[in-house]
């Protein structure tokens, strides 16, 4: 088995904020995939200027277990799969073999994601626009420096979603003042509870959280000396995709106050046709690509990283095996179409593999052998505590929620 314990650690430079911020996007951008745009724009329909609420609560639950999973990874200078299995023996396993089964259905569904985005920009079939996308992103591990590649396409992708998202936003004309005080005050906090517990599973859950730790670990960013710049970048990823939600949720809160009916078959298409004309129908096109693409790359990226620990063949090989997985969710989808029932049970298994994931990351942050000296604080040990109790009722209750949202 290769070593799972990486041994070198870079005091963070100048030079090196570029991969904090490259980790920080890859983490936001594997979060924002066609499934957070379909969701926030059908939550938003539902629950109007209300759903603030649950945006702002899962942001809050979402630093916490971010930080959590990030600290522990980056002291220990071990893969999440790793820790696991230093807490119980065969966890990891278990672990690497949800995230893998989950990564691959989720990523059938971007690649599915990218090739309805570039239908919507040129009018190609949806199947050659996921091949045309699967030889993109099989480009960027190609490259001889893939992690630099990836950090790059994360952020510029990333910040062209914000803007285009935001300048959709500002012609929609949302209310403002309703959407902040429901933030803190909503008329009824029973109903958001499903919301703000499926945003947290698609945030932080599955694959996700572990997408910046894993980046940041193979870029050597580890140690006491570098604690400071993960909080930053930890905090950042779960800021951006904080950002990415608000702006859409306000765009569609917009659009649906003025009265406009959104089309149950893609609510945020609908949206953004509403707001800008055929011109933000475009911009849906570009933002949807962009979204799937990088979701594409974070998923195989950290899939890939699961099993690293596990082959040698596979750590030597990382690239290559990332670009296989890339293949083979291109090839399903191009033969099976659109999984709908995949990614219904991939949401579900988002939904119970966060707390068991997190739980382990509390019990190896108090555990000598697996993190050294470092003094994990009690305050993230609550946070963690509360988003493994939440999101433990939601893998109970995902499947249904899931359902509905699909429907």
């Amino acid at each position: 088995m290769a070593n799972p314990v990486i041994q070198s650690g870079k005091t963070a430079t100048k030079s090196n904020w570029s991969v904090l911020l490259g980790a920080a996007f890859i983490m936001a951008t594997s979060a924002i995939g066609p499934g957070f745009l379909t969701q926030t724009a059908v939550f938003t329909d539902t629950y109007r200027a209300n759903f603030a609420f649950a945006i702002l609560a899962s942001i809050v639950i979402d630093i916490g277990a971010q930080l959590n999973v990030w600290r522990v990874i980056t002291m220990s200078r071990m893969r999440g799969q790793d820790v696991a299995n230093k807490v119980f023996p065969g966890l990891g396993y278990f672990i690497a073999f949800l995230i893998v089964l989950g990564g691959l259905a989720f990523n059938i569904g971007n690649i599915a994601g990218a090739g309805m985005g570039l239908n919507v920009l040129f009018g190609i079939t949806e199947q050659t626009g996921a091949i045309i996308s699967c030889i993109i992103a099989l480009a960027i591990f190609a490259s001889k420096e893939a992690g630099v590649a990836m950090d790059v396409v994360a952020k510029v992708l990333g910040g062209l979603m914000i803007v285009l998202t935001a300048y959709v936003m500002l012609v929609a004309n949302p209310p403002y003042a309703a959407a902040a005080v429901s933030s803190i005050l909503p008329a009824d906090y029973g109903i958001l509870m499903l919301p703000m517990i499926t945003l947290v599973g698609g945030t932080v859950g599955g694959y996700i959280t572990f997408a910046g730790g894993h980046r940041l670990l193979d870029a050597g960013i580890v140690g006491h000396e570098n604690l400071k710049e993960v909080n930053k970048s930890s905090i950042t990823g779960i800021v951006i995709t904080g950002i990415m939600r608000v702006i859409l949720f306000l765009a569609v809160l917009g659009v649906v106050s003025g009265g406009a009916i959104l089309a149950k078959a893609n609510p945020p298409a609908s949206a953004f046709q509403h707001a800008a004309g055929q011109m933000g129908y475009k911009f849906f096109g570009v933002v949807l690509w962009a979204a799937a693409i990088t979701s594409v790359v974070g998923a195989a990226y950290t899939s890939v990283s699961f099993m690293r620990s596990f082959s040698k063949f596979i750590d030597k090989n990382n690239s290559y095996v990332i670009m296989a997985f890339i293949v083979i969710s291109t090839l399903v989808f191009v033969t099976v179409g659109k999984p709908v029932m995949v990614l219904i049970l991939a949401g579900s298994l988002n939904g119970l593999i966060l707390p068991i994931t997190l739980g382990a990351m509390l019990l190896a942050s108090r555990n000598k052998k697996i993190v050294g000296d470092y003094q994990h604080p009690t305050w993230m040990i609550v946070f963690g505590i509360l988003a493994v109790a939440i999101t433990a009722y939601a893998g109970a209750t995902s499947l249904q929620g899931m359902a509905a949202l699909w429907k």
